[in-house]
């Protein structure tokens, strides 16, 4: 499965900000949600190849909204990596008892977020 279109979901603009100039500069269109209920309705809206979905958010959080995502028959095939500055290997473990395809710890370093998602491609 090819990946052209990521969908940004992290409470915070300045996160936002500057995942979307990474993954621009990398030649992928950036959709952004701010919370859990904007990325359920950006999923639907924008058809996004790959989330990339914070934990901590206010309302539901990143694990909520990562296993309503998986269970969700429309939505399942979409690849979620969950991006948290939680870094504790049961959360770790939590996020992909979700259905999270894989687990970045925040601060990310920009070649490792690229490879994570050049190898879901």
């Amino acid at each position: 499965m090819a990946i052209h279109t990521i969908l940004i979901v992290d409470d915070s603009p300045t996160e936002r900000y500057y995942l979307s100039e990474i993954l621009v500069r990398a030649g992928y269109a950036v959709v952004t949600a701010q919370d859990g209920a904007d990325a359920l309705a950006q999923l639907k809206q924008s058809k996004p190849d790959l989330i990339l979905m914070d934990v901590v958010m206010p309302g539901a959080n990143g694990f909520q909204i990562t296993r309503a995502i998986a269970r969700d028959p429309e939505l399942q095939d979409v690849p979620v990596i969950i991006c948290s500055c939680k870094s504790q290997e049961t959360d770790r473990i939590w996020g992909l008892r979700q259905g999270a395809r894989d687990y970045l710890v925040k601060p990310m370093v920009e070649a490792e977020l690229l490879a994570k998602i050049a190898a879901l491609s």
